[in-house]
């Protein structure tokens, strides 16, 4: 089965929008994708179908105090407002495609972070209802500046805490062939975070958690690594900017955006003949 991995890395999605969109315009077809965090936000809307609507909003809300804002982390706890993010946009400002979501066959899935158990959870997305969009909110709920959303029984927070890059488990889920799509560029190396005393602070609740998040830079480097040597054994593409992107994390200048989104798009573009060779679409 061929499937799509989508790392997060907040505004630094627009580069994998821009990846998303021309793998769309070339109607290439995948049986199951699978986002973390911001790949999963924006990730979803290769399985509606809806090409360009994620630099769409993302530039139209840019300046939008409800969408990603001190203002709005102090007022309702969230750095991204979640009604706004999860309710206002997808069903009335820029509305989701639901319908294509639900008919096309591609399964979805997104990462999540137990709080509790410090342990990655996947759960698949077959309808995008009120329900399943908590869990996305909750694979993209950032720590310190993000409420614990809770569904079904679980705290949970963002995926990219405990899995940043699941390309090994969507190949034990049966995905072999897998075209990655990472936010960084190939030689990056993250470093130990430099926020671990606020998060100490901040998640002191959740113990395992924090272990897990202690040596999350030794874990990241060991995924980017594998998915890297990956390709050259040919079992995955990876598609990532060729430097990195210098965007913020809360990037409110629409031309930035842009710059991101044509930078995924460049990369894809120059890429396609080797994506449907590897997909066995040519």
């Amino acid at each position: 089965m061929t499937g799509l991995v989508m790392e997060g890395g907040a505004m630094r999605g627009m580069f994998t929008a821009g990846v998303c969109d021309v793998l769309m315009e070339h109607n290439i077809a995948f049986d199951g994708a699978i986002g973390v965090s911001a790949g999963a936000t924006f990730g979803c809307n290769y399985k509606s179908r809806q090409i360009g609507r994620v630099i769409r909003y993302n530039k139209r809300f840019a300046h939008e105090w409800r969408y990603c804002s001190l203002r709005s982390l102090f007022l309702t706890g969230d750095l991204y407002g979640a009604d706004f993010c999860y309710n206002a946009i997808p069903n009335r400002l820029d509305p989701f495609d639901y319908d294509t979501y639900r008919t096309n066959p591609m399964r979805f899935y997104v990462v999540v972070s137990d709080c509790e158990t410090g342990e990655p959870m996947y759960k698949e997305l077959p309808t995008c209802d009120e329900k399943e969009l908590r869990w996305m909110r909750a694979s993209a709920s950032m720590p310190l500046v993000s409420s614990v959303v809770k569904v079904d029984g679980h705290q949970l927070l963002d995926g990219g805490m405990t899995d940043s890059i699941p390309l090994a488990k969507f190949q034990e889920m049966g995905y072999s062939k897998n075209v990655v799509i990472l936010t960084q560029p190939r030689d990056f190396i993250k470093k130990h975070s430099e926020l671990m005393g606020l998060m100490k602070l901040s998640l002191r609740k959740y113990p395992k958690l924090l272990a897990r998040m202690e040596n999350r830079h030794i874990e990241y480097n060991r995924q980017h690594e594998y998915a890297l040597q990956q390709e050259k054994e040919g079992k995955a593409i990876v598609l990532c900017p060729e430097k990195s992107l210098g965007i913020s994390r809360t990037e409110h200048n629409p031309d930035e955006l842009q710059r991101c989104y044509e930078a995924g798009r460049q990369v894809c573009r120059s890429r396609l003949e080797e994506i449907f060779y590897f997909l066995s679409l040519s």
